[in-house]
């Protein structure tokens, strides 16, 4: 039966580290019949997170190598499974939901998609697995560091794109469905960075558009400016970075939602504020996309555990009376060294870490690989 396949398949992407949680509803079965096809879905299934060849897949498919190919070739292009080139052979394997499926379809969105993904969200996102194992991480602007901090590389935008060679530009996500529902904001829609590996296969699918160094820094030298908050994928060797508005940030939206969601991000740093300096001009109240910052008895108060450590209040602070600290060591969570070991932690946290194990060694050998590579 068809509807059967669609169960399975939401069992599948929920065994992946980031999972596919079922709800009552079942409109998380909806959205997976708008995107894949019975056919796709079947396949999908046959699909894991150890990178593998068309003719290895074929063989657990139960169908020819070159058909397999044609069909795994085309929901790579459509965004439904990950495909990358190892030595002039294609490989493949499965795509998260999110982050991955959902993103990999910002070309492909109507209102339907929009309105099912809208109810689906509070499901997806769990707050306190987030506070576990975030697959994003927040990093303060360059302008709020300075040198006494002792930054990492890996806690600077701009080094993480200067540590890139292959880099490109797709629409966010997050505002182009907004405005598709006539929710949108002035920031542009062109805005996410992808490196490495991602670069080939956004321009595989159509989406995005491959930039240097000099053009990836000027954008997120504009975020900064705009108020924008740096989120990079969570590990050292980012594979993204999102520039993420708090007006249409479904990350950020939910996590402003929580008590304290300074508690909640990973980010070594948060804001300090010197009252004596303080003019109670207001700015920062503009600034901050958590609501860290408010005004009482005309005197601007700080809670430390709403701030997520963006800096984006220090900035523009004339008075000088907001700076960024670094939190102490057991209030900083460690930043995985890659990406495959935020999917490890990920997993742990979900108590899915069996299936993803037993293909850790695999993956870790071809995706260091694909990375020396790329």
């Amino acid at each position: 039966m068809a509807s059967d396949v669609y169960q399975r398949l939401r069992q599948h992407l929920d065994d992946l580290p980031a999972g596919f949680p079922a709800t009552d509803s079942g409109v998380e079965l909806r959205i997976l019949k708008r995107l894949f096809t019975p056919e796709e879905a079947e396949l999908a299934l046959k699909v894991t997170l150890i990178p593998e060849t068309a003719k290895v897949i074929a063989r657990r498919a139960g169908l020819s190598e070159d058909e397999t190919r044609r069909r795994l070739d085309e929901m790579a292009r459509k965004g439904l499974i990950f495909r990358y080139e190892y030595q002039g052979q294609a490989h493949y394997l499965a795509a998260q939901f999110a982050v991955g499926i959902w993103e990999f379809h910002v070309d492909q969105l109507d209102e339907g998609l929009i309105r099912d993904f809208d109810q689906y969200l509070p499901h997806l996102v769990d707050p306190k697995l987030w506070q576990k194992a975030p697959q994003m991480r927040t990093i303060p602007v360059q302008k709020s560091l300075s040198p006494e901090h002792q930054v990492m590389d890996y806690e600077r935008a701009e080094e993480l794109v200067r540590q890139q060679k292959h880099l490109l530009v797709a629409p966010c996500i997050c505002r182009r469905e907004h405005r598709m529902v006539g929710k949108g904001c002035s920031h542009p829609e062109e805005s996410c960075l992808v490196f490495g590996a991602g670069v080939d296969f956004y321009l595989q699918m159509g989406v995005g558009r491959r930039i240097d160094q000099a053009e990836a820094l000027d954008i997120i030298r504009e975020a900064e400016e705009s108020g924008r908050v740096l989120q990079p994928s969570n590990s050292q060797k980012a594979v993204l970075i999102c520039t993420c508005c708090s007006c249409c940030c479904r990350v950020l939206q939910i996590l402003r939602q929580e008590p304290n969601p300074g508690e909640l991000v990973s980010s070594p740093f948060r804001a300090r504020l010197d009252p004596q300096e303080c003019v109670a001009c207001e700015t920062c109240l503009e600034r901050c996309p958590m609501d860290a910052l408010s005004l009482e008895d005309d005197t601007v108060r700080l809670d430390p555990r709403r701030c997520i450590g963006c800096g984006l209040c220090v900035t523009t602070c004339p008075s000088g009376a907001l700076s960024l600290e670094r939190k102490p060591p057991q209030e900083q969570r460690p930043v995985p060294a890659n990406n495959l070991e935020a999917l490890l932690r990920l997993a742990r946290a979900r108590g899915k870490l069996g299936p993803l194990a037993l293909a850790k060694m695999s993956l870790k050998s071809k995706l260091d690989r694909l990375r020396a590579g790329g």
